[in-house]
């Protein structure tokens, strides 16, 4: 077969008490279409950047995965947040030419905005 490759995230789950609220949170924060079966899909857009999804390990007290989402407005996304409920964990920093900024889901899921 050749070398081997890194195998990119081709998929995520979002585990969550309250579905229905979940589902309108990351729809309106992110403009994903949620469905509506019972597992809730959505759909991915286009012009993320490339080559693709990346990541990283970092070192901690408990296991747990974060999302990262880009945005176009870092400052108005989370105004949109904390409006749906969320809560901001980290105003945006300027770290090695990237934007980016830390709020918690409505139920304390953290994610990372980048700014696109």
């Amino acid at each position: 077969m050749g070398e081997d490759w890194a195998r990119p995230v081709v998929h995520f789950q979002i585990v969550a008490r309250d579905l229905e609220k979940q589902a309108e949170f990351y729809g309106r924060m992110f403009n994903w279409d949620a469905g509506v079966d019972g597992l809730r899909p959505f759909g991915f857009g286009l012009g993320g950047p490339e080559p693709g999804p990346g990541g990283h390990f970092r070192p901690g007290d408990q296991s747990h995965v974060v999302l990262y989402v880009q945005v176009r407005d870092i400052h108005a996304s989370l105004e949109l947040a904390a409006e749906l409920g969320g809560k901001v964990i980290a105003e945006p920093v300027l770290k090695r030419g990237v934007t980016g900024a830390f709020i918690e889901d409505p139920e304390g899921n953290s994610i990372g905005l980048i700014q696109q």
